[in-house]
């Protein structure tokens, strides 16, 4: 499979469609602290109203001190209605101490350090790392996941499989893109179901191992 064919295609024909949210964030704000919370507050939740979210958040939140001074009640209200809210704002509140007591108030750009903080699992630090400081790394989630096995480029069963067996066998010059497209992608044409393989850039490549 001709994979650099396939990111090439990829970055020329979905230039139309909207960028996933932490790209969004990233382009607004050039702040990993922003980043990493957004991306945080995505999971389980539609990139439109954790955007919403966001806006109405980081007038509020401008760094970790804003974060732990803001009363636990205040803040559940401010990102609802992102999926697991209450967790959520429990895990931002421990993860503003973290960055103040062990990383001098700065997000780490390492995955070691980044999963630390709580809430932080490896598709979280994955992204911040790629995105906000533009280091080579893999975030895979359900879209990266579901799209490189059903392309046949890989053959995994989990996500974490993924992200290793594409940290061996895809260039690194490709990591950072990676779930920036596939993203896309899978937002708005192969869907989990009923993949819209034919209004699909690379329907000629792909090897329809649909699952």
């Amino acid at each position: 499979m001709d994979i650099e064919k396939i990111y090439k295609i990829l970055k020329k024909e979905l230039k139309e469609y909207t960028i996933p949210l932490a790209e969004q964030i990233e382009i607004k704000s050039k702040n990993p602290f922003y980043v990493l919370i957004g991306t945080m507050l995505s999971a389980r939740t539609k990139d439109q109203t954790t955007a919403k979210v966001c806006d109405n958040l980081f007038k509020e939140i401008k760094n970790t001190d804003d974060l732990i001074k803001i009363k636990i009640e205040k803040l559940e209200k401010l990102i609802y209605p992102v999926g697991f809210y209450k967790t959520k704002a429990k895990n931002l509140k421990l993860l503003a101490e973290k960055l103040k007591e062990d990383f001098n108030d700065k997000v780490p750009n390492t995955i070691e350090e980044l999963i630390t903080l709580p809430g932080v699992g490896r598709k979280t630090a994955n992204l911040v790392i790629a995105v906000s400081y533009k280091i080579p790394a893999i975030c895979v989630d359900t879209h990266v996941h579901r799209i490189f096995n059903r392309i046949g480029y890989i053959q995994t069963n989990t996500p974490l499989e993924t992200e290793m067996t594409l940290r061996d066998k895809l260039p690194k010059k490709f990591w950072i893109d990676t779930n920036y497209l596939f993203v896309i992608l899978g937002q708005n044409i192969c869907f989990p179901r009923n993949p819209n393989c034919k209004n699909c850039p690379i329907n000629k490549i792909c090897l329809k191992k649909i699952k």
